[in-house]
């Protein structure tokens, strides 16, 4: 059994125990037997304090002191004097906070994918006679020879041999484009295959290959993250202090210990110990239902009071995949008519271009032909004949090289951070076909809203190149623009970024990951971006909406105002029933019920943070 499963049954059995101790208790006490009633409270006490205790031990090691130490002075207290139900009172209302907690951190981790499920564990290497046998990822030497399958992954660094490889590279480098390697060229572990199978001869073992290292600097990067500390911890030392001082004048003036236990009973801090884990889980539960997970209590604090987000561009301020921008039809040639024509023969391929451009004539709702005696150069082109017509569609050189005149769209080509895709008909340049990765819409409005909420600073860091980063920057309220960053890059990019306040880390690529993991907060797009990044985060976007971030972000400041307020009045209260205790008009037992009286009414406003 798991740690974390042993753990989750002992916080359950903490609560069943003294749950069960009142119970069975109260029977025995109603039926007028009040010895036993005093053994079973007392030994339905025992092991939550006796777990608490633990717990603060192990605290105190780690140079923390937390508000669970009155909680344990309470239950001892009342064990020494021979109050056992106010004690089993007590623990009941500790173990249910604990539970509390526990049970969100658990409901959040059963949502996330297994660790680095999108890293392949075996390929398909050749032996010396040329055949082909699957081994371990871990088996791949220098040197050795494997094919890499259309639609998977590339499992070693290394270099291409025979033919053209086409490799999405996006989760790696944050490059939108698919790109066209040629024999001898480096291709990177992680990156997948989008076109045809080929081979490739491995330049380092798979475990100090690109993917490997990227996971490394993950795992750096989240130990370097300093923990959240508790609400309730940041009040431990003064309330402590105040309840001591109290218990104990109230004790030496009136020398009844009893004061002392009813005066630790009221301070147990319950409020703070249930009102929070209940705020806290109904809003991570509100988030949910915006499509955004958020992975702890810890990361939904963060998130309210975060001031700078970096955020990456490709798949999270885009669409992260190509779509159509722009048609340029030469005379004599309606854009439509050129789409139909390119889709049509674009059919016969399993290019990603292609697909891009036959989904977009499926938008428009074009009737598409099927092709005839269609020729492919792998990476570059294709021709075939469509309607009656020869078409050749692919890139400029390979179209203008096959053309024998027309009009000359170059200048369209060269559109930053866009792909042209030439079409020529009966061997004449008839138009130009220009896709790129478009901004999403929802992006400008939630800037302008993450502003409203408090955020300061917009950094977009981005493994793209340069210009095309600055393009997206120049249509958005970005302050600061980076582009062509490496992992290593987007980490310092969110370190330095603290002096501003928490950082929000946004991303959805592996090159994504360790920078999520070193932010504040890191949120990746869950819906289609890479394992790797979903799991070094601490918040996930279910869908590719980042406005949904912005609406998450609003209820974790209005679940943290929730909760803040839920504290107050509970902590309010139990300093008045404090005053009363110490003066002696609160006896132990009235004094616990009485608590227990407000920890209801403080969870039931904690409860507000699920509504809207």
């Amino acid at each position: 059994m798991a740690r974390s499963d042993t753990e989750h049954l002992i916080r359950q059995a903490l609560v069943v125990l003294p749950a069960a101790g009142l119970a069975v208790g109260g029977i025995a006490w109603l039926s007028g037997d009040s010895a036993p009633a005093a053994i079973i409270w007392g030994a339905a006490t025992l092991p939550v304090a006796a777990a608490l205790a633990v717990e603060i031990v192990v605290s105190l090691r780690r140079a923390e002191v937390g508000l669970d130490v009155v909680a344990l002075l309470a239950m001892v207290s009342a064990l020494i004097l021979g109050e056992t139900l106010a004690g089993c009172v007590v623990a009941l209302m500790y173990a249910g906070g604990q539970f509390l907690e526990s049970y969100a951190a658990g409901r959040a981790r059963r949502e996330m994918t297994a660790l680095l499920e999108r890293a392949p564990k075996t390929a398909m290497r050749y032996a010396k006679g040329g055949d082909l046998a699957e081994v371990p990822i871990d088996d791949i030497c220098i040197g050795d020879r494997v094919l890499v399958r259309g639609g998977e992954v590339v499992p070693a660094d290394g270099t291409i041999a025979g033919d053209k490889a086409v490799l999405d590279q996006s989760a790696l480098t944050g490059e939108a484009m698919p790109v066209t390697l040629v024999t001898g060229e480096a291709a990177m572990s992680g990156s997948t295959n989008a076109g045809m199978a080929f081979d490739l001869v491995a330049t380092r073992p798979a475990a100090e290959s690109t993917y490997a290292g990227i996971v490394r600097l993950v795992e750096a990067a989240g130990q370097d993250k300093a923990p959240i500390v508790r609400l309730a911890d940041r009040f431990a030392i003064v309330f402590l202090a105040v309840t001591v001082a109290v218990a104990g004048g109230a004790w030496i003036a009136s020398s009844d210990p009893l004061r002392w236990l009813a005066v630790m009973v009221v301070a147990t801090p319950c409020p703070l110990i249930l009102a929070l884990p209940v705020a806290i889980i109904a809003g991570v539960s509100r988030a949910a239902s915006r499509g955004v997970l958020v992975k702890g209590g810890g990361a939904m604090e963060v998130l309210a009071e975060v001031r700078t987000i970096v955020v990456d561009k490709t798949g999270t301020l885009t669409h992260g995949h190509a779509s159509l921008a722009a048609i340029h039809a030469a005379p004599g040639y309606e854009e439509e008519d050129l789409l139909r024509l390119a889709a049509s023969l674009d059919q016969a391929s399993s290019h990603v271009i292609a697909q891009a451009l036959v989904a977009a004539a499926h938008a428009r709702h074009l009737p598409l032909s099927p092709p005839s005696d269609v020729r492919e150069a792998q990476g570059s082109g294709l021709q075939g004949w469509v309607d009656g017509r020869e078409i050749t569609v692919g890139g400029f050189s390979y179209v203008q090289d096959r053309s024998r005149d027309g009009h000359d769209f170059g200048a369209s080509a060269r559109r930053e951070g866009a792909v042209g895709v030439a079409v020529a008909v009966d061997g004449v340049m008839a138009g130009l076909i220009v896709l790129s990765d478009e901004i999403r819409p929802e992006v400008p409005a939630a800037l302008a809203a993450f502003r409203r909420l408090g955020v300061r600073r917009f950094v977009l860091a981005s493994g793209d190149r340069a210009d095309v980063t600055a393009a997206v920057a120049s249509q958005l309220d970005i302050d600061t623009v980076l582009g062509e960053m490496t992992p290593q890059a987007k980490v310092m990019a969110v370190v330095a970024e603290r002096d501003n306040g928490p950082v929000m880390m946004v991303g959805d690529g592996v090159n994504d990951a360790p920078a999520l993991a070193a932010a504040d907060i890191g949120v990746a797009m869950g819906a289609h971006g890479a394992v790797a990044s979903a799991q070094a985060a601490d918040a996930i976007l279910l869908v590719d909406r980042i406005d949904r971030l912005a609406e998450a972000m609003a209820i974790a400041q209005r679940s943290r105002r929730i909760a803040l307020q839920s504290v107050v009045a509970g902590i309010g209260l139990s300093m008045i029933a404090m005053v009363f205790a110490a003066f002696g008009y609160l006896p132990p037992v009235t004094g616990a019920l009485l608590q227990e009286a407000i920890d209801v009414a403080v969870i039931l406003n904690a409860l507000r943070a699920l509504r809207g």
